[in-house]
């Protein structure tokens, strides 16, 4: 074993060497490197979208249909109209998402257009030729497990680089023109006629029923995107600044450093200057980071908020991300 592995490494630094000695091949190898990669993200964004899609396809036909219950969204309209007017759901879905991959082109690009045109039209002709069987009738099972298997099929279409549901860029957009209402508010506000819909033409019952599901659904997309490695921000004042910044980089994190006081009290007293240290983790990091900092100033105000998400910087990628 040992004389095979001294003959790979000699291999490997002559080959280097040749490569160094020669830029042709070093641009060669480069292209092919880049396109070995490329190649792997988007086997990884297919897998993720089909996985996407069967997932939410079971949520639809194998719990929500036989009990009448719709989802939040487009797929929610698509279901309403489908139970009203009996017209094919999967034709629907794919059709009242058009405006809405037509708004997600101007606004994110034709590669998102595409990969998002797929995706609906996946989930269309699953629901159309995949058949799944119909698992409960209980109506709180159908509820909560309906919306489990859908929030996990648009939680892994958009990291697949997809959507399966057009509300989110329409929100979006909506946002841009009114200061008063955030992404997650007019999702909310449109959710609220839909289901206000449901229940004159559903009933009451059905529509409690769906709000469940909106709100299961809702919470998994937010697991498979966010996870059990959601970003935190951390922030920390102390006198020892220095020290506590020296540990946290020393984990491999990146911190920011501001100049501040600290003020308490019942008249604000202004004590001496010190450090406010600021670095973002993910849940798995955050106890061996605070144990680090209370070891060196067992005083050290500690300040822990969720992050959505962050770009660049010396932080822990999530899997899958």
């Amino acid at each position: 074993m040992t004389w095979r592995f001294c003959f790979l490494f000699d291999l490997g630094m002559a080959i280097a060497g040749r490569v160094e000695q020669h830029p042709q091949i070093l641009d060669l190898y480069l292209g092919m490197k880049i396109r070995s990669e490329k190649i792997r993200q988007l086997s990884g964004s297919f897998i993720l979208t089909l996985m996407g899609i069967l997932s939410a396809g079971m949520g639809v036909k194998g719990f929500l249909l036989s009990s009448r219950f719709i989802d939040g969204g487009v797929t929610g309209i698509s279901m309403l109209i489908a139970e009203i007017t009996g017209a094919p759901l999967s034709i629907l879905i794919f059709i009242i998402n058009i405006p809405f991959l037509l708004l997600g082109y101007k606004r994110l690009g034709l590669p998102f257009a595409i990969k998002s045109m797929a995706s609906i039209g996946g989930l269309s002709l699953c629901l159309a030729f995949v058949h799944f069987p119909d698992v409960t009738h209980d109506n709180l099972l159908t509820a909560v497990f309906g919306g489990f298997f859908i929030g996990v099929g648009i939680g892994l279409a958009i990291k697949g680089g997809a959507v399966l549901d057009g509300t989110e860029i329409a929100a979006l957009l909506l946002s841009k023109h009114t200061q008063l209402l955030k992404v997650s508010d007019v999702i909310l506000l449109l959710n609220v006629l839909i289901f206000t819909a449901a229940l004159f033409f559903l009933g009451v019952e059905s529509a409690l029923y769906s709000i469940l599901t909106y709100l299961s659904a809702s919470k998994m997309v937010d697991f498979i995107l966010n996870g059990i490695e959601q970003y935190t921000g951390i922030t920390v004042v102390s006198i020892k600044g220095e020290a506590i910044r020296s540990a946290i980089t020393k984990m491999g994190r990146g911190v920011t450093v501001y100049e501040g006081k600290s003020g308490y009290g019942k008249d604000g007293h202004v004590n001496d200057p010190r450090d406010i240290i600021f670095t973002v983790a993910t849940r798995f990091e955050i106890p061996a980071i605070k144990r680090a900092i209370l070891h060196i100033d067992p005083s050290a105000f500690i300040v822990q908020h969720s992050v959505d998400d962050t770009t660049g910087g010396l932080i822990k990628r999530k899997k899958l991300h």
